[in-house]
């Protein structure tokens, strides 16, 4: 049985993948510069998410207005947990949320058809006094994957969910260091 609340995701030994949706003015611009510029916006939250079916759910599988492009962002793990490391649950006291450089707030996980499941899916808020830092020093590769993207809604859309299955990203368990999971996890 899966835990209640556990972070799975696609890693290696020095990064993951978090996965954001943006219009593709947004997504073209990054995608140019290797980085987030203008017109992103650096004086608001960004929500990163490394569950890719949970920005499926959000998304509509990039089909909603100003979400049209998916973007894989791999960045360091270092930078990961340094985000964790300041991170404050949504369900805390609103001061302190307010404080928080970073937020998490968990969310139920999603089947490729958009079914809730009974576990949940982490979501990280970075805060716009840390986005200059995700972004020059975090991010190590942005990746399109709009087509794949568009190509695995359209087979599970017409019966053919095992093939769209093998365009899904692997993920996997991600080992969470105790003293974060003790502070990130409700309860």
């Amino acid at each position: 049985m899966t835990p209640q609340y556990q972070i799975r995701a696609d890693y290696d030994a020095h990064t993951i993948v978090v996965y954001q949706a943006y219009s593709p003015v947004i997504a073209d611009a990054a995608l140019r510069a290797g980085r987030f510029v203008a017109p992103f916006s650096f004086h608001r939250m960004t929500w990163i998410k490394p569950s890719f079916m949970w920005l499926m759910h959000r998304s509509s599988w990039a089909r909603k207005p100003g979400q049209e492009r998916v973007l894989a962002v791999r960045i360091t793990r270092a930078g990961w947990e340094e985000a964790l490391s300041q991170a404050v649950l949504t369900t805390a006291h609103p001061a302190a949320v307010t404080q928080a450089a970073v937020h998490v707030q968990w969310d139920p996980e999603r089947s490729p058809r958009g079914a809730a499941l009974n576990h949940y899916s982490i979501q990280v808020g970075v805060s716009r006094q840390l986005i200059s830092t995700f972004n020059d020093d975090w991010i190590v590769r942005i990746t399109d994957l709009t087509q794949q993207v568009r190509k695995a809604s359209t087979l599970i859309q017409t019966g053919h969910a095992t093939k769209a299955q093998r365009l899904l990203p692997t993920e996997r368990v991600y080992p969470m260091p105790p003293a974060l999971e003790n502070v990130l996890t409700p309860g």
